[in-house]
């Protein structure tokens, strides 16, 4: 089904192409954190025929940062995807194997609407919209990526925490067959991680389903 996304510019032709097209691999950097600078926001052409199973308009976001975009190429090769090896090359060449089809997750716990949902009700539960993001990583490397997605808080309003919520604790797939890297003892699997509420709630922090104006690929988290 084909993609509807209204902008202006493609997201490669922020910065001019020749300097899109050579920039450096990576940029040093500092902890993990989100640049967030009022701009107009711009979309990519889908790669690949990997669009999104349903039709919609790209919102702007004010949330966006204008700087140099690193390359897809270096986006989606260069990643820490344990589950499928420590090395960074590693998930693109092992993320093939994790099969996305009939994917759903189940948000349980301190809330008043316990729910489960697939990708269709991920992508209908909020406007999505770009957001150029600089992330930073503990690692002391950078990358400045067009992502797809909704802010987090719009699939927590949609379960309402109770009063006693105060963390939110994502659970990730396990599954060793297909994510070779849980074979190994690197961590202690599945992978967790948290956020305070607060955090999970701020309009920065954002449920991300895509980039470069396509689906996000398996080694690059999936949707």
């Amino acid at each position: 089904m084909k993609n509807f996304f209204k902008s202006d510019i493609p997201s490669s032709e922020i910065t001019p192409r020749k300097l899109f097209e050579s920039r450096r691999r990576w940029v040093q950097g500092g902890f993990a954190s989100l640049a967030a600078m009022a701009v107009p926001s711009a979309s990519a052409k889908p790669r690949d025929g990997k669009n999104f199973p349903i039709e919609f308009e790209l919102k702007k976001s004010e949330f966006s940062t204008a700087e140099e975009l690193t390359t897809y190429s270096d986006v989606t090769r260069y990643n820490n995807f344990y589950e499928f090896g420590t090395g960074k090359d590693d998930p693109f060449e092992q993320a093939h194997r994790l099969k996305t089809e009939g994917w759903t997750i189940q948000v349980i716990g301190e809330v008043h609407r316990p729910q489960k949902f697939d990708i269709d009700q991920l992508l209908r539960l909020a406007p999505l919209e770009e957001r150029i993001y600089r992330l930073r990583c503990v690692e002391a490397w950078s990358m400045v990526i067009p992502w797809i997605g909704f802010p987090l808080s719009k699939l927590l309003d949609a379960v309402q925490p109770t009063g006693n919520a105060r963390y939110v604790e994502f659970i990730s797939l396990h599954d060793p067959e297909q994510m070779p890297g849980q074979r190994t003892a690197v961590l202690d699997w599945p992978y967790k991680e948290g956020l305070r509420l607060d955090e999970a709630m701020n309009p920065l922090t954002l449920l991300t389903l895509g980039l470069y104006g396509e689906m996000l690929p398996n080694q690059n988290g999936a949707p």
